[in-house]
């Protein structure tokens, strides 16, 4: 496990400019508007702030550039953002617009050299490269736009390549998690984390605070992505960092300014 503060972070996922979450990247439900959600993240202690649009690579729509700048106005904590990303200058835009980092996930599949390029041009620490994944015959494979095509790619394979590639961290989604609130896939976090040296940032099923504590101990995610259980308030996260601050897992101590029940 990391020695340096884990970061919780709530996942907003676009469709059509509508926060959305469904099961298993499928059965969407709208549930709000994604500039009020990014409010209610940036001032109750969330350390950092994910926004993907689940759509744009599926269905070849353009980046949500305006939605991403009227988030930075008000987003003082570092923004991710993922979705659509295919040319340089979508990063460069991107940017520009306000995040401070992005997600790539479908073109690094088709191109991973694109990842090298990204990293050459704008640092590492500005490129996430987002990996979704199922459990396959024993092990994990790579999927592309939004779950949707198998790619036969070996996920532990292809997360060793973009580490080479300088990419900054890893944004690992367990699509057979995805939704289900049963907890994070522990032996696919594992089995990465003890591969490559970057952050590895745990995705899909994470619900109860058991499973955030299993994710970051046993896991060695160096950070936690949240979505429902944020979403429809089961909890702060003011509460799940004193939670894990419990179980001696350095957190940032956000809460104590906040209160324990905001």
């Amino acid at each position: 496990m990391t020695s340096l503060s884990v970061r919780i972070i709530p996942c907003i996922d676009v469709n059509y400019d509508k926060v959305v979450k469904g099961t298993k990247f499928s059965g969407l439900v709208n549930i709000g508007n994604p500039i009020l959600l990014a409010n209610k993240y940036c001032v109750s202690g969330a350390d950092e702030l994910c926004f993907l649009n689940i759509s744009a690579s599926a269905t070849n729509r353009t980046i949500l550039y305006e939605t991403i700048s009227k988030i930075s106005e008000f987003c003082f904590i570092p923004l991710t953002v993922g979705g659509g990303i295919r040319k340089i200058k979508d990063v460069e835009y991107l940017l520009k617009a306000g995040a401070d980092k992005v997600a790539i996930n479908s073109a690094s599949i088709i191109n991973p050299g694109f990842i090298a390029n990204c990293v050459d041009r704008f640092g590492s620490q500005c490129i996430v490269s987002s990996v979704d994944c199922k459990a396959i015959n024993g092990t994990w494979e790579v999927f592309s736009h939004s779950g949707l095509r198998s790619t036969g790619i070996d996920a532990l394979d292809h997360i060793c390549k973009l580490v080479q590639y300088g990419v900054g961290e890893i944004l690992l989604t367990s699509i057979d998690r995805d939704g289900t609130n049963d907890g994070y896939d522990i032996a696919l976090l594992k089995s990465v984390s003890q591969l490559v040296n970057v952050p590895i940032i745990a995705s899909g099923g994470g619900s109860e605070f058991r499973h955030v504590a299993s994710a970051i101990i046993e896991g060695s995610a160096s950070a936690v992505l949240l979505a429902s259980a944020l979403h429809y308030d089961k909890y702060s996260i003011s509460q799940l960092k004193y939670f894990l601050g419990r179980c001696g897992i350095l957190v940032r101590d956000d809460y104590i300014n906040n209160g324990l029940f905001d």
